[in-house]
């Protein structure tokens, strides 16, 4: 029979067959955990669904955890769970594996989790802040933004301020 092999899952696909390796579910990235592992998962699930309105979801290899955006995401592995965490600032803490700059206002933060009594604080304090801080960061950027556009050298009166601005001339070289 003609086919090809998926050169991502490298499953055999038959022809004319439909495939989607791209698409899981929770229970698939799941199924293959050790039980420590599973107690893990459903306790960190658990209290990430406790914390409010969000969608979790699976996409590829990881389950996501979003409100307008993902605050963090968890990559089943065979030995741990893998947890990136979103935050605003940087953590330094023996939990931590590796930090990373995700983009100008976040900080991705990648912690192992190896059992269920791990997902405690301060662990669990992290993603309730990177929870709210996926929400405000959208309330301080917009503040920020009309700050910018107020007009430099002027006070909250709206006069100028009574400063005067030092202007800088750039330095000549010397010509050789």
């Amino acid at each position: 029979m003609a086919g090809r092999e998926c050169y991502h899952c490298k499953q055999w696909v038959e022809e004319g067959e439909a495939h989607d390796c791209w698409t899981t579910t929770e229970s698939a990235l799941t199924q293959d955990l050790s039980e420590d592992l599973r107690d893990a998962w459903e306790r960190l699930r658990d209290r990430a669904a406790a914390f409010g309105e969000q969608r979790i979801y699976a996409s590829h290899n990881s389950i996501m955890f979003a409100r307008k955006s993902c605050y963090f995401f968890v990559r089943p592995k065979k030995s741990f769970l893998e947890v990136c965490v979103f935050l605003g600032r940087t953590v330094k803490s023996p939990h931590v594996r590796r930090v990373d700059r995700a983009s100008k206002s976040k900080v991705v933060h990648v912690i192992q989790v190896r059992h269920r009594d791990e997902v405690e604080a301060p662990i669990t304090d992290w993603l309730q802040e990177a929870y709210e801080f996926c929400d405000g960061r959208t309330a301080r950027a917009r503040t920020t933004r009309q700050a910018s556009r107020a007009r430099p050298g002027h006070g909250s009166n709206g006069q100028a301020s009574r400063r005067k601005s030092k202007t800088v001339k750039p330095r000549r070289r010397k010509s050789a």
